[in-house]
């Protein structure tokens, strides 16, 4: 076979073509309430959605099944209780997953998937709501739905007019649309969204300082009346060797009052002097920046990268000092 990719070019562009313009027109549904169910639906579907006292139980089969799998995922995800149940397994022992509190969410072009057409009355039985995504409310699915998302009639991209393409496309976005709404709808924060995604970048962004600090044995602590050799010692024997230590107006009271680092012993060598006897008061830098533990990581390192130190002090209300964030630390949980 001779590859041309004349026509490969011309095919993708085509598909592009037509999934945008179905997009387009979905678009320009659900703006017009007046004129079109969907712009009627929708917000209703949003509102059961919203008010929604289990989970958000989505299904379907085949491509409109993966496009719902993405769909419960993002519910999930910004706040909506949420979970994929294939309508075959539903059939055979998973429908027990289902309470009366939730609401089906059927995906499905034709509104007459056998799979679906057999689980929904099982549904229905159970008292759950039912929201039926599919081409029209004139299907079986659309008729034993509480609500009708309506795609219309939807010409699929593919050049034998099979392979599911334009409609999973507009359920995808209808999905989406969906649970932004909903995620407004609850006020869903910046924080929350961070609880549900610990290890992503916001996750790492909105963890608290107190999270990531050192602490204990690990906060390098000298009193104000130590030698600077006294200091130098302290700073090698802390475990992590954080290249600081922590000026306090006790050990037992550790009230800060300066910082001294291996930037401030490297300046004294270059000026060719380290007075060793000499207490420590005497070389500190007095109010270094420090952060409040309750402070978020991502706020943190602006504050590190604006200041061009590697060692920020952690302190209560008292000006106690209770921990201590390295630069290193910040490298450590990838920020």
């Amino acid at each position: 076979m001779v590859f041309d990719q004349q026509i490969a070019r011309e095919r993708g562009l085509e598909v592009l073509r037509l999934e945008a313009e179905a997009l387009d027109a979905l678009h320009r549904r659900l703006s017009n309430a007046e004129a079109d169910s969907l712009g009627e639906c929708f917000p209703a579907a949003c509102e059961i959605l919203l008010n929604c006292g289990g989970r958000v139980v989505v299904t379907g089969m085949g491509k409109a099944g993966l496009v719902g799998q993405k769909i419960s995922a993002t519910l999930a995800s910004t706040g909506t209780p949420s979970l994929f149940l294939h309508p075959g397994e539903a059939l055979h022992g998973d429908l027990g997953r289902v309470r009366p509190e939730d609401v089906l969410l059927a995906l499905s072009k034709s509104g007459d998937t056998r799979e679906l057409i057999k689980l929904v009355p099982a549904v229905r039985a159970l008292g759950a709501q039912i929201i039926a995504l599919c081409s029209s409310a004139q299907t079986l699915l659309g008729e034993h739905a509480d609500l009708v998302l309506e795609l219309g009639e939807v010409p699929e991209a593919c050049p034998l007019g099979l392979a599911p393409t334009v409609s999973t496309t507009l359920m995808l976005a209808l999905g989406d649309a969906l649970a932004m709404a909903v995620q407004e709808g609850r006020d869903f924060t910046r924080e929350e969204f961070a609880r549900y995604h610990p290890a992503g970048s916001l996750g790492r962004e909105l963890m608290k300082v107190a999270e990531i600090m050192r602490k204990g044995a690990e906060i390098p602590l000298v009193g104000q009346d130590d030698s600077l050799a006294a200091t130098l010692g302290v700073m090698s024997r802390t475990p992590g060797r954080p290249g600081a230590a922590l000026v306090v107006q006790d050990v037992s009271d550790p009230v800060l009052l300066g910082i001294f680092t291996d930037g401030d012993l490297r300046r004294m060598a270059e000026a060719g002097s380290i007075p060793v006897d000499d207490p420590i008061r005497d070389h500190m830098a007095h109010a270094p920046r420090t952060l409040d533990r309750e402070e978020l990581v991502g706020m943190a390192l602006r504050r590190f990268r604006d200041s061009h130190v590697d060692q920020m002090p952690v302190v209560d209300a008292e000006n106690r000092v209770v921990g201590l964030v390295d630069v290193q630390d910040l490298l450590e949980v990838r920020l």
